[in-house]
Order: structure tokens, then C-alpha cells, then sequence
């Protein structure tokens, strides 16, 4: 007869537990199912992301050159004028079949003086000499509504010269660095003006009237009644104004007293009405013509590490005290910007184009220069007329360091240098190390090419 210690035992029997090496299979088992679990986490977020910085950067280059393409397609633009193009001949007869319609300037002291000294009458910029004060009327030059720089790893490599150097003042552009603030090492510069067509007043009808002296026909004075839609007369903020129609344009100087403009002592002479004008529209300078200027500045990223921003300054920046006060602006756009090149598309008078840096526009560097326009006070930076396109080069970053990116996806291209297929941040001309920026990041290159409407053909 069994008793309740036979029970007992056959208990213990049944409740017998794990042994030590079942336990330490189990958890060897359960480990690497962890890290496997651990593992595909940090792939897919890893590869999110890349994705999200990857969609990210490829909006940015896109806003970028949207952006700048809206600005530089005005260079040169002055209502139905420029001071762009290159008449072609006709092939038999070698006549011309068009011409610039430049303005004249009968404005003694006209020049544009915003951001660049080099539009300063009597100036040494680079290989060029820019003319003397005029003494009588003169076609409005070309090199006043652009102007680019290249530049390289220093200072000294830009050219034509180096933009930080030779701007001035609250304007100044600034110098090449790693530090917050600086502009990024190895990218360009360019500015370009135009005149802003909406900003005018109409002559004619209800609105804005010209008195003209009887005998000669010159312009005696002008009588500003704005019609709706139109600048208040108190827009008029600066001497120089320009009288415009599709067939030319005039600049010279008046003063102003409440709605009435009278003729100052800065004008060599008064212009002749002409006596057929198509939609002829009074500009004043000081409110309507704009001066754009595009480069690349170093900001803080956080966590130590700097990036650049394109940068778009109008009218000499914030603190420019231009024509009527202190209108300048001047606004980051994007982010994660590292490379800017623009290259320059030189049409000849037959009509082919060659793709160029801007210190072979600026000084020739054997390209003989288009027709002129008439009474022409220099030929310098007479290539600026000829540009007809800009072609506009970005590298974009992800901004943010991926330290789990694989060489391969660390690669780009940039045809600027010599780049066509992807290649590793360090065999790059210019390389994220030299501008002080963290090389395990996504970049993509972006290239537009941009027509700069008002050249004239």
C-alpha cells in the first residue's frame, strides 16, 4: 500500500525545472532574435532617414534655382531698353540688323552705387580701368547691370577680383571663411539690375504730363498725377529718372517739389521730347531700379557643425542707406547650399554661344566685342552685353551627417568640376573638408540654364 510519501515524490517529479543549458540556449536564442529586431530598426530608420533628407535637399535645389532664375532673367531690363545684345549682321550684306537701344544719360553724376566700386566712374578693378567723369551725353554702358566673380579655395583666385575686397560699407559682401557669417569657400557671386517696370508713372491722358520749351522741343518740366495702380508721388525718392518708351529712353536729373519736377544743376543737357512715343513712362531711380546680388553664407547648424545658405541681398542689404533711405533687404533662402557657380553665355554677332567664367567676360580675354551701342564712353566689360544665358550650378547637402551612409552613397556629381559620374566628396576640386563642413552627407547636384530675356538680338 502506497501512503502520501509515494504522492509526494511523484509531485517533486512533475515540477522538475529548466537545467542551466537549456536556459542559456533559450537565451541565446531570444539575444538574437533581439538584435536582428534591433538591427532591421536601424536599417529602415536609418534608410528614412536618408529618404526624408534626400526629398528634402532635392525641394531646396529646386526652390533654389526657381528662385534665382526669376532674377536673372531681368539683367539688363529697362522697359522696352537694355543695354544687352549683339545686332547680327545680315551674312550678304554684313549690315546690321538692329541696334542696342540703350539709354542715353545727360545725368553728369550717374552711376550706380550699389555694392560693386567697380561701377564707380574712374576706377581700377581687376584688368579694367573704368572711364572718367563724361563731359557730355553718352550711351548708359552695359557693365553697370551685371557683374559676376568666381572664385576658388582663396581669395586671391577670384576673379576678376575678389568681391569681399572690393565692395564697401554696410554693403560689403563678405569675405571667404569657415566662420558663421563668412561667404562659403569656392562659390561665386553674381549681381545684376534691372529697372521694375510696374514702378513707373504713363504719360499722357489724365496722368502724368511733360512741358516742353516751344522752340526746341527740349523737356522744361514734369508734372507727376499718378493714375490708379500707380506710385504715390512721394515714391519719388532721387534726382534720376528715366523717360521711356519701346524705342528709347532718356536719364537725366530733376529735383522735386510736392508733384512738380524741375531740372537740377547735374544735367549736361535737357533731352528733346521725341515726338512720336509708344507708351512712354516716367521711372524714378530711387524707387525702381533694383540691384540683386546672390551668394553663399556660412550658418550655424547646431551641434557644432556650420553649413551654407544661399543668400539673396537686394539693393546693398538691410543696412544700405540707398536711394530714399534705408530699403535694402536681404534673406536666406535655402540651406545646405556648398557649391555656386554660374557660367556666362557669350552670343557673338553671328549668333553662336560659348559658355564662359565671368573673368573671361570681363576682360575679353580674346573675344572681340559685339556692336556697340552709339556715343559709347568705354568698352569695358563689353562682354557683359553679350550675355545672352547664364547657366546656374548648385551642390546641395542633406545638412545633417549620416554616419551610416556607405561610400557609395557618399558619391555626386558636379560638372563644374569635371565630375560626370558620382565620385567621393574628397576627389572633388573643392571639397566639403576645405569649407569646413562634414563630408558623411547626401548632395546633389542642380543646373538650370537661365535666358536672360531683355538681351537684345
Amino acid at each position: 500500500m502506497r501512503g502520501p510519501a509515494h504522492s509526494l515524490a511523484s509531485a517533486r517529479d512533475t515540477q522538475a525545472g529548466l537545467t542551466l543549458i537549456e536556459l542559456m540556449v533559450a537565451m541565446g536564442l531570444g539575444l538574437i532574435v533581439t538584435v536582428g529586431v534591433v538591427a532591421i530598426f536601424q536599417s529602415t530608420s536609418s534608410s528614412n532617414r536618408a529618404q526624408t533628407q534626400l526629398a528634402r535637399l532635392q525641394e531646396e535645389g529646386r526652390f533654389a534655382v526657381t528662385r534665382m532664375k526669376r532674377d536673372l532673367e531681368k539683367a539688363n531690363g529697362l522697359y522696352c531698353n537694355n543695354s544687352g545684345g549683339a545686332a547680327r549682321p545680315a551674312e550678304a550684306s554684313q549690315l546690321y540688323l538692329d541696334g542696342l537701344r540703350a539709354p542715353v544719360v545727360y545725368s553728369k553724376y550717374f552711376q550706380v552705387d550699389i555694392f560693386d566700386v567697380t561701377t564707380y566712374f574712374g576706377t581700377t578693378s581687376g584688368s579694367n580701368t573704368y572711364p572718367a567723369e563724361p563731359t557730355a551725353p553718352y550711351s548708359m554702358p552695359s557693365y553697370l547691370f551685371m557683374r559676376g566673380y568666381d572664385c576658388g579655395l582663396t581669395a586671391a583666385s577670384c576673379k576678376p577680383v575678389d568681391p569681399g575686397a572690393y565692395s564697401w560699407g554696410p554693403s560689403r559682401i563678405p569675405n571667404m571663411g569657415k566662420a558663421v557669417n563668412s561667404r562659403v569657400i569656392g562659390t561665386d557671386v553674381i549681381t545684376v539690375r534691372y529697372l521694375d517696370p510696374d514702378r513707373g508713372w504713363a504719360i499722357g491722358g489724365s496722368g502724368t504730363s511733360i512741358a516742353t520749351v516751344p522752340s526746341t522741343g527740349a523737356i522744361d518740366s514734369i508734372t507727376l498725377r499718378p493714375l490708379p495702380g500707380e506710385p504715390p508721388v512721394t515714391d519719388y525718392a532721387n534726382a534720376t529718372v528715366m523717360l521711356a518708351d519701346c524705342s528709347g529712353a532718356q536719364v537725366f536729373h530733376m529735383g522735386r517739389s510736392g508733384s512738380q519736377l524741375w531740372f537740377t544743376g547735374y544735367t549736361f543737357a535737357r533731352p528733346v521730347l521725341p515726338r512720336s512715343m509708344s507708351a512712354p513712362k516716367l521711372f524714378n531711380f530711387g524707387s525702381s531700379f533694383h540691384a540683386v546680388t546672390y551668394y553663399v553664407k556660412v550658418v550655424d547648424n547646431g551641434n557644432g557643425q556650420t553649413t551654407g545658405a544661399l543668400v539673396r541681398r537686394m539693393d546693398g542689404g538691410p543696412k544700405y542707406m540707398g536711394w530714399g533711405g534705408w530699403r535694402g533687404t536681404e534673406e536666406e533662402l535655402v540651406r545646405g547650399v556648398e557649391r555656386l557657380d554660374f557660367r556666362y553665355g557669350i552670343q557673338d554677332a553671328h549668333g553662336k554661344v560659348r559658355y564662359v567664367t565671368a573673368d573671361v567676360v570681363d576682360a575679353g580675354k580674346g573675344i572681340p566685342c559685339p556692336p556697340g551701342e552709339p556715343n559709347p564712353i568705354t568698352t569695358v566689360g563689353c562682354l557683359w552685353r553679350a550675355v545672352s544665358s547664364i547657366e546656374v550650378n548648385l551642390v546641395v547637402s542633406g545638412q545633417n551627417p549620416l554616419y551610416t551612409l556607405a561610400p557609395g552613397e557618399l558619391a555626386y556629381t558636379y560638372g563644374i568640376d569635371g565630375k560626370t559620374t558620382p565620385t567621393a566628396p574628397s576627389k572633388h576640386r573643392i571639397k566639403p573638408s576645405d569649407q569646413g563642413f562634414p563630408e558623411p552627407m547626401l548632395r546633389r547636384e542642380f543646373t538650370a540654364v537661365v535666358a536672360v530675356r531683355n538681351f537684345n538680338p
